[in-house]
């Protein structure tokens, strides 16, 4: 059990609000140096101008997307997964709509300024400017990325086929960006624009060939990853054991997890999240799964000696992120597994930890021995809420509690919750009831650790 975990400071969050914003007022800078003001003065002035620097914003924005989907430690440790998520889809989401704001302005104002009308202007725009051909391709690839990742499309897909699709993110930024150097305004002639962007891009590729391919790649040479046993845990739950030289030197702790790919045949290039069950004790890591699709059913059927190859550790959810010595474990159905890590490793005194697990009947429990077992070694209290939830209330407990609000039911069940951090995990709409109801007991929101696996 690791006594201590390392943690990046809170400071490093505004410091990555601070670069984000400096790039942005980078961009608009260059853009006014550019004329991009003194070129607002007639219509296809006014069309051209604000195209190009919403195609400018748009392209600032995309790079961040890069940056963001690099899964630099620094960052995802100063953000935590659930913000980082929030904030990924929020900047795609702008950048995609400035992109086709980018697309019609620009269009539109050539068109008024050219004899050629706007079908002209479209084909000379294809067919006679450097790159615009594999600016339409990537454009398309990022419809496909953008389209997917609309709520109500992804819950049609299945995550395997979601996973594969994103990555086209990747093609689309790589071809969607040179088209601007090549031929755009504030590119040419401009040596400052240019060192630059290219600065830009070269920082975006360099973390993800890093962080992507470089660190997972040195460490499945150092740790040499196999998988050690495989068990079902119950119907539908597997639990993994994988094992390797120096694993003492991986920086990870209970609550933590990785994305994980198991090098046994087709389907081993797509990436799975799976938390750790248990603390690292320096020669095997744990996890365990329900089996949500084909990446987690495949699970029960891997043998032991399989390569595996990790990405991570990644999350806020671990010892180190606590700021209270009094803590309460929050998790329902198989969001119980971190928590029970979060238990091993989580440094205490006896009454220090309450560990609360809400299944919806006794058939859905997983790892709840251990628990019990972990509870009774270390002092901690450990609560079962059983039943299923009341249909038309969007509530965290089961409907034999019905008579009670989510506040009050927390308040009974800890009734220190509000001197105490809270980490939670589970699906998200009950993970929001639980946050809800821990802010209104006095809970400080920075004092409430989760994390999300929806993609």
């Amino acid at each position: 059990m690791s006594t201590t975990a390392r943690w990046v400071p809170a400071w490093w969050r505004e410091v990555s609000i601070a670069l984000f914003w400096a790039v942005l007022l980078v961009v608009t800078a260059l853009w006014v140096a550019g004329g991009g003001v003194q070129d607002l003065g007639t219509v296809s002035g006014f069309l051209d101008s604000t195209g190009r620097l919403t195609g400018l914003v748009a392209s600032a924005l995309l790079l961040v997307q890069v940056f963001l989907m690099a899964r630099i430690p620094w960052f995802e440790q100063a953000w935590g997964q659930d913000q980082l998520a929030r904030t990924h889809r929020l900047v795609g989401f702008t950048s995609f709509n400035l992109l086709w704001a980018h697309i019609v302005l620009i269009t539109l104002g050539y068109a008024a300024g050219s004899p050629k009308g706007l079908w002209g202007t479209i084909v000379d725009f294809t067919v006679d400017y450097p790159g615009m051909l594999l600016a339409i391709a990537g454009t398309v690839a990022l419809c496909m990325v953008v389209v997917t990742s609309v709520k109500a499309a992804r819950r049609r897909l299945r995550y395997e086929s979601w996973h594969l699709i994103h990555l086209y993110g990747y093609l689309g930024a790589g071809l969607a960006l040179p088209h601007q150097l090549w031929t755009g305004t504030d590119f040419v002639g401009n040596l400052a624009a240019t060192v630059f962007w290219w600065t830009l891009y070269a920082v975006c590729l360099a973390a993800v060939l890093v962080f992507r391919v470089g660190v997972p790649s040195v460490r499945m040479w150092r740790h040499r990853l196999r998988v050690v046993d495989v068990r079902d845990e119950a119907p539908g739950v597997t639990t993994v054991t994988v094992g390797g030289p120096r694993l003492a030197g991986l920086p990870a702790y209970g609550g933590q997890f990785f994305q994980w790919r198991f090098l046994d045949g087709p389907g081993w290039t797509r990436a799975n999240p799976y938390s750790l069950s248990a603390a690292p004790d320096g020669r095997t890591l744990r996890f365990t799964a329900a089996h949500a699709g084909e990446g987690s059913a495949r699970l029960a059927g891997l043998r032991p000696g399989t390569r595996v190859l990790v990405e991570g550790p990644y999350g806020r959810m671990h010892a180190g992120t606590r700021t209270r010595r009094k803590v309460l474990l929050m998790g329902a159905g198989i969001g119980i597994t971190p928590m029970r890590a979060l238990l091993e490793d989580l440094p205490q005194a006896p009454g220090d930890v309450t560990i609360v697990h809400r299944v919806g009947t006794r058939e859905d429990l997983v790892l709840d021995r251990e628990i019990d077992a972990l509870a009774r070694e270390r002092g901690a209290r450990y609560v079962l809420v059983e039943g299923h939830r009341a249909p038309g209330r969007d509530s965290w407990l089961p409907a034999a509690a019905g008579h009670l609000s989510d506040t009050e039911a927390l308040r009974q069940l800890c009734p220190d919750v509000a001197e105490r951090d809270v980490y939670l995990c589970g699906a998200p709409a009950w993970m929001d009831a639980v946050r809800r109801a821990a802010r209104d007991v006095g809970v400080p929101a920075d004092h409430i650790h989760l994390e999300r696996f929806t993609y």
